[in-house]
């Protein structure tokens, strides 16, 4: 299964018990379908001593979400989007849906100058149409 977020994304979470949160993603497991996400989805682990040097108590990590509740934040437009792919320099890119910029960072500086003209033509609209209604 090919995902399309990647280590490193910042992601906002849309549905379970952490919805509209915001976290790095830490992992990527593509075989389960799963991202582990910094300070999303925070269980609570009880530890028991193995021996008497070892510590035991409540230890508090992230546990795993699955891929299809978070969507990626775009760097440009700061909006949760949908990944699509564009092709640039020959190579086929992730990108963001809503203004086209490039998701991976090495390609950023590529397609951020047209992905802003998208993005401040989008806004610009938008206030036009707020001020007519």
């Amino acid at each position: 299964m090919s995902l399309k977020v990647k280590k490193g994304d910042d992601v906002v979470v849309i549905a379970g018990k952490d919805k509209k949160k915001t976290g790095k993603v830490l992992e990527v497991s593509p075989k389960s379908g799963k991202v582990l996400v910094e300070n999303i989805n925070i269980v609570t682990k009880h530890n028991k001593p193995r021996s008497q040097q070892d510590k035991g108590g409540i230890v508090k990590k992230p546990a795993a979400i699955d891929v299809s509740n978070v969507m990626v934040i775009c760097p440009v437009c700061k909006k949760a989007t949908r990944v699509g792919h564009i092709e640039v320099n020959g190579k086929k890119v992730r990108a963001c849906k809503k203004c086209n910029a490039s998701l991976d960072k090495e390609f950023v500086k590529a397609t951020k100058k047209g992905a802003k003209k998208v993005a401040k033509a989008t806004t610009e609209k938008s206030k036009t149409e707020t001020a007519e209604n």
